[in-house]
């Protein structure tokens, strides 16, 4: 018997990101050489193309076996576009990012895993969604997004937590 899962999308005085918006100030986490380190997000996009993209949980079936490994596979031809950095973003804390990245090749592959720990930078794009049936909280839709020095050129979410289709690393680079 398998547990139902509704995505509630909360809804608070914030609107979704859209293309075309310029993202907003946030600070992110990742560890470092030093241990855990803050990453604002406006200085990592400034004059830069990057490549965001977000899962609900770090560890996760969907997130672990298709999304991550679409864009390792592609983090060469992104490169190759011209896209400065591949970032991946979860409502997780550092250390968690941080395994992920080596126990998925994400971090072999210079994919920059960074942390939303708190959900502040998911909840501010619109992005939050809570699933108390799979005791998730407060965590990131899944999606993927191209940002040229902080503005939004291309943006897709998925409808469904455990589906990774028009977000994974394949479509956005067709994007591109």
């Amino acid at each position: 018997m398998g547990v139902s899962i509704q995505s509630n999308r909360m809804k608070d005085s914030s609107m979704t990101i859209s293309v075309g918006d310029k993202l907003p100030s946030a600070t992110l986490c990742r560890i470092g050489d030093s241990g855990p380190e803050c990453v604002e997000l406006t200085d990592l996009l400034e004059n830069r193309k990057v490549v965001i993209f977000a899962v609900p949980g770090a560890f996760t079936p969907t997130c672990s076996e298709q999304h991550v490994p679409s864009f390792v596979r592609n983090a060469a031809a992104f490169a190759e576009k011209g896209i400065d950095e591949v970032v991946c973003v979860s409502v997780n804390d550092p250390f968690v990012m941080k395994a992920w990245g080596l126990a998925t090749g994400a971090d072999e592959a210079g994919i920059t895993m960074l942390g939303d720990p708190q959900s502040a930078f998911t909840k501010a794009i619109g992005l939050a969604f809570s699933a108390p049936p799979a005791g998730l909280f407060d965590r990131s839709a899944r999606y993927s997004m191209y940002v040229d020095n902080g503005v939004v050129k291309a943006l897709r979410q998925e409808d469904a937590p455990g589906v990774c289709g028009i977000t994974s690393g394949d479509e956005l680079l067709g994007q591109i």
